[in-house]
């Protein structure tokens, strides 16, 4: 299969997103930046950044300076798959700087970018053949913004409802 380079498009805020990403995320780098030209539509203006590539822990991504027509919604996230509470205490944090919580480990970064930060532990918890605990753990995960996985894990062992 052809590589797949997910293009976050923004209204001017592409560099700013880039640099914000690889500073948050091992392994990651900025790449190429290209500018618009001479002659662009307003708001556009020449030198403007147009598309930044950059790398985050081996992923690929584009982002580009489209303007304001296409803003961010959930309908497209980011799932991070943490190995730990430390780990996705650290996504967790500095990704809502400035953005917003939302439910069960969800996020609005300060861009409107949605993401998901998602302990590994949690997806067994949520899948355990035991179908009580799997339903106790579900039902603490959707009382939670960030995931504690100890309170799930407990809410999990808990005696059935």
């Amino acid at each position: 299969m052809p590589q797949q380079i997910p293009c976050l498009w923004f209204d001017g805020q592409a560099e700013d997103a880039a640099k914000l990403y690889t500073s948050i995320f091992p392994h990651s780098s900025m790449g190429a930046i290209a500018r618009y030209g001479p002659d662009m539509p307003p708001p556009m203006k020449e030198g403007d950044v147009l598309t930044v590539d950059f790398t985050l822990d081996g992923q690929p991504y584009t982002a580009l300076n489209g303007g304001p027509q296409f803003p961010f919604t959930e309908a497209i996230s980011f799932q991070i798959m943490c190995k730990d509470q430390e780990e996705a205490d650290h996504y967790w944090n500095r990704l809502t700087e400035g953005g917003e919580e939302s439910m069960c480990g969800w996020l609005k970064d300060r861009f409107g970018v949605s993401w998901q930060v998602t302990p590994t532990e949690l997806m067994q918890l949520l899948n355990d053949p035991d179908q009580g605990r799997a339903q106790r753990a579900t039902q603490a995960m959707l009382q939670m913004r960030r995931i504690d996985i100890a309170e799930i894990r407990r809410a999990a062992d808990g005696p059935a409802a």
